[in-house]
């Protein structure tokens, strides 16, 4: 499925080549996926990444965006250039979308949407004899309910969990690290200070964002100090 939306993105934009910018999206990709690579061998899982094929593509897009679907296939959009300012917040934005296609995210998204999906079409069974203004305050609260309870607090774990293994990835591809927190005060100050309540949003906020990561650089040097060494 990834493949198949990948390809047809790839048709309906244009792809940005030959230029100084998509060269570097290209390198600081190929450093990344090695880093990945060196990531899990030394967790003893050095065929993990088998069926993996990197490609790394600049799309001309306004968008302050980039992705990483399952397989490797990464797109940055032109617009996230000016906020990324250097190739170590390119590094920083690379490792955190490619840890979201390792660890898995799109697939588990998947699943618990599936999951919403078929716990709704339960709750429309076991109301259906209810009055009619009575069984839209169930669903609606339903409604409100699984989204903030289970799906909001879902995909701002896995914000998190992509910041941290992005940190270490970026730190054994051998970038600054310390870029990561101050990428994230560039997309703070670009947002212009409209972003929703981190209950209600899918990320935490961006001050969140830039405390965890600061705690956590020292960890992730040393993480890479270990790899590298081995």
């Amino acid at each position: 499925m990834a493949l198949t939306q990948y390809q047809n993105f790839l048709k309906e934009h244009t792809v940005v080549k030959n230029t100084a910018s998509s060269r570097e999206i290209k390198n600081i990709g190929e450093r990344i996926a090695k880093a990945a690579q060196d990531f899990f061998e030394y967790k003893g899982a050095p065929e993990y990444l088998k069926d993996y094929a990197w490609e790394y593509n600049l799309v001309k897009d306004n968008q302050k965006n980039a992705w990483c679907m399952p397989g490797g296939k990464i797109v940055f959009y032109t617009g996230i250039l000016p906020i990324a300012k250097n190739v170590d917040g390119i590094a920083a934005i690379m490792g955190h979308e490619v840890a979201h296609a390792l660890l898995d995210h799109g697939g588990q998204r998947m699943t618990l949407s599936l999951a919403q999906q078929g716990l709704s079409l339960v709750a429309l069974k076991t109301t259906e004899n209810q009055p009619e203004k009575k069984r839209k305050a169930i669903m609606t609260a339903y409604g409100i309910g699984s989204t903030v309870g289970a799906v909001l607090p879902f995909s701002r774990k896995h914000e998190t969990e992509a910041d941290r293994i992005g940190l270490e990835l970026m730190a054994i591809a051998g970038f600054n690290s310390e870029e990561a927190p101050k990428l994230w005060e560039r997309m703070q100050a670009a947002s212009g200070g409209k972003t929703q309540p981190e209950i209600l949003s899918t990320h935490p906020s961006n001050q969140r964002r830039i405390n965890d990561l600061t705690l956590w650089i020292p960890e992730a040097k040393k993480r890479a100090k270990q790899i590298n060494r081995n």
